[in-house]
């Protein structure tokens, strides 16, 4: 059977693989809800296929490219999960010092396609610091849905701690000038939005399909660069309160929508990467951050 493509399967198929990647449905009743698409010579198996991340093939920087400098660190989170892993990133030759990036990841840990991404950010002039929240409880286990049934096994709150705590190691590294912002997705962009919120110092927050806070929103000082898919209705049905609360603290923000696209369009790894929305949004982000962290 030849791969299924893009343009094949139905909007309803990604809303239902959105509820099971956001907890919401359990395996098997994703199933069952995935086989009334099984139809026209197309399978449950082949739908499961399509769906699920492939990290192989679409990976963007290589683990071992010559330009970059990229180790497994550790760093104390006291108020968090106490010992935290993470990935290290920066370029190999630079002058000065570097602007800091904490890249936070979804639900799941910290997969390939988060520290891809920290990497990205390392190519473009800074040092990087992608943190494994599931540290605590042996890291990342190799695939997506063991890391999510981890993941809820920890308290969010103490894991905004621990993405606290990445600010703070990479706020006293050699090689960073202090400048430090974050960007996050899903889950990491409610930890950005919740950074600006504790952080007084944070220098920028970029938010991808992220959640948003409702108090203490008076307390950013931190520019917002806020990125939204156009599908996604339920991480944007939050955004017209917070944009209001935004506008009446005088908060400097910016916010994009990409029309037509899915929650998790930048996830080059799944087929709701969307490339045309997925280049904009962070060649815009590493705009922002160079003005802010450079």
């Amino acid at each position: 059977m030849k791969p299924l493509k893009k343009e094949q399967i139905q909007q309803e198929v990604f809303d239902l693989y959105d509820d099971y990647a956001h907890n919401k449905l359990q395996r098997r009743e994703f199933l069952e809800k995935l086989s009334l698409y099984a139809v026209g010579g197309i399978t449950v198996a082949s739908l499961m296929s399509f769906l699920m991340p492939n990290y192989k093939d679409t990976l963007l920087v290589p683990k071992n490219d010559p330009q970059l400098d990229s180790k497994t660190i550790s760093y104390n989170s006291p108020n968090g999960g106490g010992k935290i892993k993470g990935l290290l990133s920066k370029p190999k030759e630079f002058e000065g010092k570097l602007g800091g990036i904490v890249v936070v990841h979804e639900n799941r840990g910290l997969n390939p396609y988060i520290e891809d991404t920290a990497r990205r950010a390392a190519l473009s002039g800074f040092i990087t610091l992608a943190p494994d929240a599931l540290s605590p409880l042996g890291g990342y286990p190799g695939n997506d849905d063991e890391g999510r049934e981890m993941q809820r096994k920890r308290n969010r709150n103490e894991m905004l701690e621990d993405f606290i705590a990445a600010y703070n190691y990479l706020k006293n590294h050699k090689d960073c000038s202090g400048n430090i912002g974050v960007v996050g997705f899903c889950f990491g962009g409610w930890i950005s939005n919740m950074m600006a919120v504790k952080v007084k110092d944070l220098a920028a927050a970029v938010p991808f399909y992220g959640g948003q806070p409702t108090e203490e929103i008076e307390n950013i000082n931190a520019p917002l660069m806020l990125q939204f898919a156009g599908l996604d209705e339920r991480v944007n049905a939050g955004w017209p309160a917070y944009e209001k609360a935004l506008k009446e603290h005088n908060k400097e923000y910016v916010a994009y929508t990409y029309p037509d696209v899915n929650h998790g369009f930048h996830n080059t790894s799944t087929p709701r990467y969307d490339k045309e929305a997925a280049e904009l949004a962070w060649e815009r982000t590493i705009d922002f951050f160079k003005k802010h962290l450079q």
